[in-house]
Order: C-alpha cells, then sequence, then structure tokens
C-alpha cells in the first residue's frame, strides 16, 4: 500500500503534484506490524508525521489539503477501535467540505482466529460488521480489504475518488491487522507511475446560452462566490467577469477571498454573517449567479434572504446536485471554465451605473463600521474586545499571512470584517464548524505553506476541545503562531442561548451555585496559557490593546511554535461587531414557561413567516 501511494502523482493546467505527500499515524496493535512496518520500511519515499489525537491528524490532512487545493492530500493510519473510531469526526468535515483525506484504520481480522479480538465490537446479528463501519456515511469511498488481493482495485478506487472534484472527500479503505501482514505476489503494474488527471469540465453549449440569456434579462444581478471559487484557482477569471460586467460579489466562508477586500465589486460575506451590504443586495436581487456554492443555510438566511419576488437563480458548478439547487439554470462546469465562457458568451452586458453606484456606496459604509469596530484610540490600555483583536491582527498581516478558525463568535466576526488581502488568507472551515479544528488545521496548512505566517484563532471553549496537537507543532518545530482568546466559556453559544429563550444555561466556564446548581458562580481558575507553555509553546500574555500589539508583533516574527493569550473584554462596555444582518433559523420552543422563551418563539415565527421555496 504504502510502495503505491509513492507512485501517484495528479495533474491539472500542465502542473504535476504528489497526490499523497505525507502519513499521519498513531500506532497500535492494529497497524503497527503492518503499516508500521510499511512506513519504516518505504521510509525514505513517505514523509510520516507523529499525531497525538486521530480526529486532529484528519484536521490536520484536511488543512494540508485545502491549502494544496485539493491536488495534493495526506493518509492517515490508525489502530482498531477506539483510533479508528476517532477518525468519524474528521472524516465528516472532510467530505462535507469536499476536501481529500485518505484513511487507513486497522480492523479486526478478516481470518477470525480468534474472536472477539481486543476492541472488537461484536454485532449478534453481522458478522462482518466492525466499528469502521462508523465511516461508511461520512466517506466517498469505502472497502474493507479482507484479502489481499482486493487492495489492487480498492486502492485504485480511492485515487480516482480522492482527485475526483465533484466526489472527493474522505476515502476510507479499512485494512484487518492480519490481511496487512500477508504476502501477495503483486503485479508489477501496481506499482507504475500513474498521474490523475484534475478535469476542468466545460459548459454544455446549450445550458451556457440559457445562462448567457439570463444574464442578459438581469438588471440586479448578485455573485454569490463559494468555495469552488478557490479549489478551482477561479479567481483571476471571476474577477475578470466581475470587472467586465460590473455584477457585486458576495462570499460565502469558503468563498472569501476570491477577491480582495478592495477590489470594488467585492461586497463582503453574504448571509446570516454577512454585511449589510451584500444581504440587501440579496434581498433585491433578481438573478443570483452562484459560483461553486452549496447554498448552505447561513448562506440564504434559512430561506428568508433572496426576497424578490422576481429572483431567479443561475448556478455554475462542476457538482450537477449543487448546480440544480433553487430551482436553478444550471451551467456544470468547472468554475475558471464556467466563468470565462459566461464571460464571452454574455460580451457587452454590463449592469446599470445606478446599481453600481448603490453598492459602491454601500460598501464605503460597511468599511466605515469595520473601521469603528477595530479601533483601540480610545482603549489602549484595557482589555480589547474581540474585533479589536482582529483589528490589532489587520494592523499587522500582509498578504503572505493565513488565518486559521472554524467555530464560536469569531467565524461570524470575521466572515463580516476581515479584509482578506489574499485568495487563500481566509481559511474558516464553516461547512462542518468543528470546534478543535484550528489548532492542527493550522499545522497542515503550514506544511503546505512553508514560511507563511499562519495564525490558529482559538476561543477557550476550542482550545479545551483539541491542544494535543501543539506537541507536534513543538516537536517538528513548525512556527504556527496561536491566539487564545479567553472569554470563560462558550461565549458564542451562550448568546445564541438567550436569542432563543435557553437563558445561556451551562454556557459559562464557572463553578456550581450552591444556592441554585446553576453554573453562576465564580470563573474557573483556567490557566490556559499555563496550559501551552506546559506543552512546549512560546507564551505571550497580553493584558492590554497595546500589549497584544506587541505581543502579536513578536509571534509574527517568531520561529517557533508561539501562543498570544488575551482575555478579552464584553462587546457590552466597548464597541462590538455588528449585529447579524440576516436570519438563521434555530427552533424555538413552541410551548414556554418562562418569557424569555415566550418572547424569543414570538420572534422566531415573525422571522419564518418570511422563508420562501424558490420554485
Amino acid at each position: 500500500m504504502i510502495h503505491f501511494l509513492t507512485r501517484q502523482y495528479t495533474e491539472r493546467d500542465g502542473v504535476r503534484h504528489r497526490l499523497i505527500e505525507a502519513t499521519w499515524g498513531i500506532f497500535g496493535h492494529g497497524n503497527v506490524a503492518g503499516l508500521g512496518q510499511a512506513l519504516v520500511q518505504y521510509g525514505d519515499g513517505m514523509k510520516f508525521h507523529q499525531g497525538r489525537n486521530e480526529q486532529a491528524m484528519v484536521h490536520a490532512a484536511v488543512g494540508y489539503a485545502r491549502q494544496s487545493d485539493r491536488l495534493s492530500a495526506h493518509a492517515v493510519t490508525t489502530s482498531i477501535g477506539p483510533g479508528a473510531t476517532n477518525l468519524v469526526t474528521g472524516a465528516a468535515l472532510a467530505t462535507i467540505n469536499h476536501l481529500p483525506v485518505l484513511l487507513l484504520p486497522g480492523d479486526v481480522f478478516a481470518a477470525r482466529p480468534a474472536d472477539p479480538v481486543l476492541q472488537q465490537l461484536e454485532v449478534p446479528y453481522a458478522g462482518d460488521v466492525s466499528v469502521n463501519d462508523c465511516l461508511r456515511p461520512v466517506s466517498r469511498y469505502f472497502d474493507r480489504i479482507s484479502r489481499p488481493e482486493q487492495l489492487i482495485p480498492a486502492a485504485l478506487q480511492a485515487m480516482r475518488v480522492l482527485t475526483d472534484p465533484v466526489e472527493t472527500g474522505a476515502v476510507t479503505l479499512a485494512l484487518p491487522q492480519d490481511v496487512q501482514a500477508e504476502a501477495y505476489d503483486w503485479p508489477s503494474g501496481f506499482f507504475t507511475e500513474r498521474t490523475w488527471t484534475i478535469r476542468r469540465a466545460a459548459p454544455d453549449a446549450t445550458e451556457l446560452r440559457a445562462a448567457a440569456q439570463a444574464l442578459r434579462e438581469s438588471t440586479r444581478p448578485l455573485i454569490i462566490a463559494g468555495g469552488g471559487v478557490h479549489h478551482s484557482g477561479a479567481e483571476e477569471a471571476l474577477r475578470a467577469f466581475a470587472e467586465a460586467t460590473g455584477i457585486p460579489v458576495a462570499s460565502t466562508q469558503a468563498g472569501k477571498g476570491a477577491l480582495r477586500h478592495d477590489h470594488p465589486a467585492d461586497v463582503g460575506g453574504i448571509g446570516h454573517t454577512g454585511t449589510a451590504t451584500a444581504d440587501e443586495l440579496a434581498r433585491t436581487a433578481d438573478l443570483v449567479i452562484g459560483v461553486g456554492t452549496r447554498y448552505t443555510d447561513f448562506t440564504t438566511a434559512s430561506g428568508t434572504l433572496f426576497a424578490n419576488p422576481a429572483v431567479r437563480f443561475l448556478n455554475l458548478n462542476v457538482a450537477s446536485f449543487d448546480a440544480h439547487k433553487l430551482a436553478a439554470l444550471p451551467l456544470v462546469a468547472d468554475a475558471r471554465e464556467a466563468l470565462t465562457a459566461l464571460k464571452e458568451a454574455a460580451q457587452g452586458y454590463t449592469t446599470p451605473p445606478a446599481y453600481v453606484e448603490d453598492y459602491t456606496q454601500a460598501k464605503e459604509h460597511w468599511e466605515q463600521k469595520i473601521t469603528a469596530c477595530y479601533t483601540t484610540a480610545e482603549t489602549q490600555d484595557r482589555p480589547p474586545t474581540q474585533t479589536q483583536v482582529l483589528g490589532i491582527l489587520d494592523e499587522l498581516v500582509t498578504a503572505d499571512d493565513i488565518l486559521i478558525n472554524a467555530a464560536g463568535s469569531l467565524p461570524g466576526d470575521l466572515h463580516k470584517l476581515w479584509r482578506t488581502r489574499s485568495r487563500d488568507q481566509y481559511h474558516v472551515e464553516y461547512g462542518y464548524s468543528c470546534m478543535g479544528y484550528e489548532i492542527p488545521a493550522s499545522i497542515g496548512v503550514a506544511l503546505a505553506a512553508p514560511g507563511r505566517p499562519v495564525w490558529a484563532l482559538v476561543g477557550d471553549g476550542t482550545y479545551l476541545m483539541m491542544p494535543t496537537e501543539l506537541v507536534t507543532a513543538v516537536q517538528e518545530n513548525i512556527p504556527i503562531k496561536m491566539v487564545i482568546l479567553q472569554n470563560h466559556g462558550y461565549a458564542s453559544i451562550g448568546g445564541l442561548s438567550d436569542s432563543v429563550g435557553a437563558e445561556g444555561f451551562a454556557t459559562a466556564y464557572r463553578y456550581r451555585n450552591a444556592d441554585d446548581a446553576t453554573y453562576t458562580g465564580r470563573p474557573l481558575p483556567l490557566d490556559l496559557a499555563a496550559n501551552a507553555a506546559s506543552l512546549g509553546m512560546d507564551v505571550h500574555r497580553a493584558r492590554t490593546a497595546g500589549e497584544l500589539r506587541e505581543a502579536l508583533a513578536v509571534a509574527r516574527a517568531a520561529t517557533r511554535p508561539t501562543c498570544v493569550y488575551v482575555e478579552t473584554e464584553t462587546a457590552d462596555t466597548v464597541s462590538g461587531p455588528p449585529p447579524a444582518q440576516a436570519w438563521w433559523d434555530v427552533p424555538v420552543a413552541e410551548t414556554a414557561n418562562s418569557s424569555p422563551a415566550v418572547k424569543a418563539r414570538e420572534e422566531y415565527d415573525r422571522q419564518a413567516a418570511k422563508r420562501r421555496s424558490h420554485l
């Protein structure tokens, strides 16, 4: 298996890449004598990274694949049992985000000489089930290799899926530990160097004509740039299309950075975490052009955002499944090819000058809001707010820096406020929004982009989920820059809890109150900075906005793993982020005794009434 992987390559636009660049692993009895021994034997041909948590290893591999534009990936090997089941969350994240990762978990004995073996799940109604079957629904391809010769077709199928722009995601080959160690007379052709071409599907002529006609008939079109723009490397094609037509470009979390923040056509994030500029354009748009997006509920504001009765949808997507969403006109093709062809087919079309003037002024107004959220002029000697932390970082970074985040309130603040300077600076995982993603992903990104400053932005809740891979960063001297924002709890969910009538229940990190047994006592005496230092990080504590500015500058210049720790001020006392500019559907109790829940339900019913089905 390892020898085979060293011979696989991808190619797109004439550029060749190693498909499986490295393998992550934690060894146990299910893989140590098979894949473990193979990695020793082929150590010169396959890089290896030692992990501390199986889920985190997948996150690191996913970060690497995304930074590599899906042209290169990593494999992850684990033992049987808990090592394998720990892969499930990471596999779900990879598949939801269409990012390739090869999973190689050990499995129970195929020959069943002893049954059950250590860590085996016994299923009375099925002798061929193991815990690895948990990976089936979150894998784009799954096979269990119960005889050595089965590896040949399975391995080839695995490579096909990993390199398919439509199908890619987590691929799992479950490897019984006895079969891993069996000999077989392998055909030499199995080890022939193979290059897997990443296809750029061209648009169908009939679909292209319909798309161009829809564009010509529109007066208030809006582009929604999704992650497919980045996966295709279509940023220049999008820029050329926007400049030729004057159409504004909003972005999803995965698509942010498709245009630089200062491009005249860029109107920022869209949806529940979007800007007022983009969301108002979406409400009045008569044609929404989705490019490489799958229209999640955050993008559509749970079906309430696109309010124009005459709105139509045109979806440019390599996946037919996504191209047909919202009863759209489909243009099934690679994003770069589709944008280039549509620009040519609709040659001469431009939006009305008044429309351009409207969104230009709205964008300028929103920029003023960003500046107000970022400024620390009057609070230099106080703890910064979360948005002021972003503002100080905004002063420091260049187009080389990469920011990584996934969960909590930071994705919303970043989507609304961050000024993206390059196509790959903004790395927010919001398909699965997985707490614990940021630290291991930053390691994967740093491996794919050596020499560039890589920032892992984490709240205290996320840090406590999965700090283990800091040890890997220290071990391999990968100079990630981690910023811990301490707000003593699940602040994002605390705010959501308040808004839906759950009164912030169990969202703060506090002692129990002796009177009513709720978590409303003193804050827990957690010292996350000391914890990070104990794992080998260089740590800088910042108590004020001024100290934070100095600490971040030191961290950016650091050549080893470095942490900046800051306790943030609440937004009640100084400027915080703008509120959500569009709705998000989180169902509220239909009957409740508390007045906050009753009031929240009334607001829920009011918002839900605006939902519409687009046909």
